[in-house]
């Protein structure tokens, strides 16, 4: 049996769904799964946030999703927690296709929903964002720059998203346009603090940008949104 979490469903033929996964061991997985009439309807557990033990068979790479059932209980997401975890999972579904298998990320996956559970910072999103680049091969260094020197927390850096960090002199004047070392230090070890959030999202954003390409995320809208009439 496989374990792994929905990261999207949409109709597909009749009483079947397309499902997107996210598999233990072997990444992305794209699968159809019959849901059932209504008294033995797999449809309440082929859920986001559900984690799930299934099978999966089929030669192509649109496998037939079978013997589902639930692993345990659904990781509770409310709230902020639940648009951040709808974030994740586009963020996956636009940048994993099922050719890259990105096997070590279930792992990534399952903790953060496990953490933001318990208790939201937004410095979770950073290390899954991390997490991510890093299997794509497309996060620069964090320890060295372009020419080989070790990197400083008290250093500024322009990134340069073929190369990486550049160390720049920075005055009091233009240091708002580049990142700091002390940032990227804590970003690498994990230790962000709320005084890093708004230059480590900047960062990741700029970072994503060629995968995610132009096409804004749909989460991103629904939780805007949602502020907007929360403040009403």
């Amino acid at each position: 049996m496989e374990r792994g979490y929905v990261l999207h469903t949409r109709p597909f033929r009749e009483s079947s769904v397309l499902v997107n996964l996210l598999v233990d061991g072997r990444g992305r997985v794209d699968a159809v799964a019959r849901l059932g009439s209504s008294k033995n309807s797999i449809r309440s557990i082929v859920q986001p946030f559900q984690p799930l033990i299934f099978q999966l068979q089929g030669k192509s790479d649109l496998k037939n999703l079978k013997q589902v059932e639930a692993a345990s209980p659904a990781v509770p997401l409310s709230g902020d927690c639940l648009y951040s975890g709808l974030y994740l999972n586009e963020l996956l579904i636009r940048c994993l296709t099922v050719q890259h298998s990105a096997e070590e990320l279930f792992f990534n996956y399952h903790q953060t929903l496990i953490a933001m559970a318990k208790e939201f910072n937004q410095s979770q999103l950073r290390y899954f964002e991390l997490a991510l680049l890093q299997e794509l091969g497309t996060m620069p260094s964090l320890e060295y720059d372009p020419s080989g020197a070790e990197m400083t927390a008290s250093g500024f850096y322009r990134l340069e998203l073929e190369h990486g960090f550049m160390p720049v002199i920075a005055t009091q004047y233009n240091q708002h346009k580049f990142f700091t070392g002390e940032m990227l230090f804590a970003l690498k070890q994990q230790t962000l603090s709320a005084e890093h959030f708004a230059e480590a999202k900047k960062l990741m954003r700029q970072l994503l940008a060629p995968t995610l390409g132009d096409k804004p995320l749909h989460s991103r809208s629904l939780f805007i949104k949602k502020s907007a009439s929360s403040r009403k």
